[in-house]
């Protein structure tokens, strides 16, 4: 809700205050579900799909399968929040997960790699809510809080995408003493997490953010001088560029990060540190960026990130043969990532009029998941091309083509 709008009756007022600091504890506890869930799901799938496939060579599915079910989900999601309310489509894209952890549990079973997949294009809508609870803290925040209240959330998933690769070995013992198939006793700790994530939107989601948000909105329409929000197509056009973007080149240089640092004979601890410290980039120092965004403002915020992201290029560019230096790109690599999408987010949002902000939420995140997924794809032809230096150099043209469209973040 912005905060230039016209006066709402006391009482309404204090309920949107209350709201908002309960949304934002229950959002963010969400995604500490979520990551434990996600993350020992995201560090057995390709494991699973070498297993069940009995070919190496298919295990980047895994990966695809659940990319691809996020974006596939992520619309459909956001128009059940807009119709219905957050609490619903969170509690239903986990749920989905769920189902799609037991087709997993299944599949290797049975030995079937079609109901593998299956399974874990449907664990994809567990990322897609998670792509949606970081908009869902937005829904009651003030102009001067939207970026803030944004990274909380973003930075809960610190913990999950933290404690979820290390639930894998309690996991294997805990699967093998109550007779899961081989392999899949980590996926209890899904199981838990998603459904302990379930009860807790459904009971303490409440009120419904985006319900409250629209009860308000109607409150200040009926006010005298109460006007909706104006929309800016040509903005919300550009945030959605700047995060898709920033998701696009993170993710293409990512994926190939474990791959170059091996054959320059890095050691698989070199390569989990590196990956591991990716990460804390991603996420650790979010709420900086939201309180840049707050206070710098969204545009100055996104070029920002999007020079780390350049610095992350030019740095693997110029020492790609030396594992420091990469792991150092990396985590400059996610610092970036962190900014550009925490700013773009905000500034779609708020450029948003209120009846299209959630489809648009959702186009955003479908978008995200699928260039995210091609970008990836793609990252491995242009690895055996041009090397990784090169790769890290090839995503330099969309870093600039972001940066010098700045101004239509203002229309």
């Amino acid at each position: 809700m912005p905060s230039d709008a016209p006066l709402i009756d006391a009482a309404l007022a204090d309920e949107l205050t209350t709201a908002r600091r309960r949304a934002l504890w229950v959002l963010s506890t969400g995604q500490v579900l979520s990551g434990i869930s996600f993350g020992a799901t995201v560090s057995l799938g390709a494991v699973l799909a070498a297993a069940v496939s009995g070919d190496d060579s298919l295990s980047g599915l895994a990966t695809a399968a659940i990319t691809l079910g996020t974006a596939i989900t992520s619309v459909p999601l956001a128009t059940l929040a807009a119709r219905r309310g957050r609490r619903p489509a969170l509690a239903t894209g986990m749920a989905v997960a769920l189902a799609g952890v037991g087709l997993v549990i299944a599949a290797v079973a049975i030995v079937s790699f079609a109901l593998l997949l299956t399974g874990f294009a449907l664990i994809g809508a567990g990322q897609a809510a998670n792509l949606q609870s970081r908009f869902a803290a937005s829904d009651l925040a003030t102009d001067a809080s939207r970026g803030r209240d944004l990274s909380i959330v973003v930075w809960a998933t610190t913990v999950g995408a933290v404690l979820g690769p290390n639930l894998v070995g309690p996991g294997e013992m805990l699967g093998e003493w109550v007779g899961m198939p081989p392999m899949t006793g980590p996926y209890l700790f899904t199981v838990l997490g998603q459904a302990a994530g379930i009860v807790l939107y459904l009971a303490a989601l409440r009120p419904d953010p985006l319900l409250l948000a629209q009860r308000a909105l109607d409150a200040r329409t009926a006010a005298a001088s109460g006007i909706a929000r104006a929309d800016r197509p040509v903005a919300a056009r550009y945030a959605m560029l700047a995060v898709v973007g920033a998701h696009a080149v993170m993710v293409s240089v990512m994926a190939m990060t474990p791959i170059h640092l091996m054959h320059h004979g890095a050691t698989l601890t070199v390569v989990g540190l590196t990956i591991s410290l990716h990460i804390a980039g991603m996420y650790a120092l979010s709420p900086v960026f939201g309180l840049l965004t707050d206070r710098w403002g969204r545009l100055p915020t996104i070029v920002l990130g999007y020079a780390l992201l350049a610095a992350s290029a030019a740095l693997i560019g110029v020492g790609s043969d030396d594992s420091t230096i990469v792991t150092a790109a990396l985590v400059l690599l996610g610092l970036g990532w962190s900014g550009a999408t925490v700013a773009g987010a905000a500034l779609l949002t708020e450029a948003s009029a209120e009846w299209l902000r959630t489809r648009r939420q959702g186009r955003n995140d479908a978008l995200m998941s699928l260039l995210g997924a091609l970008g990836a794809i793609g990252a491995g032809g242009v690895l055996g091309w041009v090397g990784f230096s090169g790769l890290a150099l090839f995503t330099l043209p969309v870093l600039v083509v972001v940066v010098l469209l700045v101004p239509l973040g203002r229309r």
